[in-house]
């Protein structure tokens, strides 16, 4: 049996975001859960969601998707949240009752890592625990390096070289963004270590071509004594100053759609620090609805079957203070 006709649906699975300004605090509760993250960050970072109504972009960006996958998948099409409405038990339970028995799984992480793949497995498993029936779901391959996500972040890479002034297109630095995570869960990711951060600058390099460019963190949530990657984004814009470099554009390619993270960290915080210092400075929309990162799902949906991680890959977090 080839292509979709393995499966009986796709479902689209995503991290899950606020809707309204009461939903904030106990949405970032769900996120942090047992992570030891401090009181005072989770209000900093409910601070900036209501500072935005209290609503993420990331729950509309997902019915965006839908709407986009639907000419190019014929399959049913349901989405589930790790984190907040609609989650995926819901979903699951709404897709057993309407006899579904196996479907694909698109995860919109595109990396190896804890909490980039295993964490979305793990809490699939669980949710179909809970649910009688529940249909059996298998994980698309990871799509970094997939030339339908590297044609989208190249296309919005250059529009966002593009507006810049004339004179800064040619020397423009290219600066990559992905969410920084604890160094040992990244030096544990894959199936052998250390994949996350390769796996990002591979797509970098397919991105940037012959340009010159780095690869830099945000977003960083963990506790201060946990060593998490580095260097930080608005740090490395100084550093970029101090050496005379006048103009950026910054690439998000560690993720996939202008979700809350990518919307502050980026568009608030570093454009301020850039302003700050009088670069000159953009930013590159996500894959998001590109048609090519659109027309990639169709295409993951039609290779062979991937096989399941290891068990040991990408391992859970250890807890602080375990031998």
């Amino acid at each position: 049996m080839g292509g979709m006709a393995r499966y009986d649906a796709l479902l689209v699975v995503s991290f899950g975001g606020p809707e309204k300004p009461e939903d904030v605090m106990p949405f970032l509760e769900n996120v942090v859960r047992g992570r030891g993250v401090p009181r005072e960050r989770l209000l900093e970072v409910e601070a900036h969601y209501q500072g935005v109504g209290g609503v993420s972009p990331i729950n509309q960006q997902c019915r965006d998707l839908i709407t986009a996958l639907r000419p190019e998948v014929d399959l049913p099409i349901y989405w589930g949240n790790r984190n907040w409405h609609p989650f995926l038990a819901d979903t699951l339970q709404k897709m057993a009752a309407d006899g579904v028995t196996r479907a694909a799984a698109f995860i919109t992480a595109a990396y190896s890592s804890y909490s980039s793949c295993r964490q979305y497995l793990d809490d699939i498993a669980q949710a179909r625990a809970k649910v009688p029936g529940a249909p059996e779901i298998v994980r698309l391959r990871h799509y970094f390096d997939h030339p339908g996500f590297i044609a989208a972040m190249i296309d919005h890479t250059r529009e966002a070289l593009d507006r810049l002034p004339e004179e800064d297109r040619d020397h423009a630095r290219l600066v990559f963004t992905a969410h920084s995570i604890p160094v040992s869960m990244a030096a544990s990711s894959g199936p052998s270590g250390g994949a996350y951060e390769a796996q990002l600058r591979a797509a970098a390099s397919l991105v940037a071509g012959d340009r010159p460019w780095d690869l830099v963190w945000q977003s960083r949530s963990g506790p201060p004594q946990v060593p998490w990657l580095e260097p930080d984004v608005c740090d490395h814009l100084a550093t970029l100053h101090a050496a005379g470099t006048e103009a950026v554009v910054l690439v998000p390619i560690g993720f996939v759609s202008d979700h809350m993270e990518v919307v502050y960290d980026l568009d608030t915080e570093a454009a301020g620090v850039a302003r700050d210092l009088g670069m000159r400075l953009t930013r590159a929309a996500t894959a998001g609805t590109h048609p090519r990162f659109v027309s990639m799902v169709r295409e993951l949906l039609e290779e062979p079957e991937p096989l399941p991680c290891a068990a040991t890959c990408c391992p859970a977090p250890r807890p602080r203070g375990a031998s």
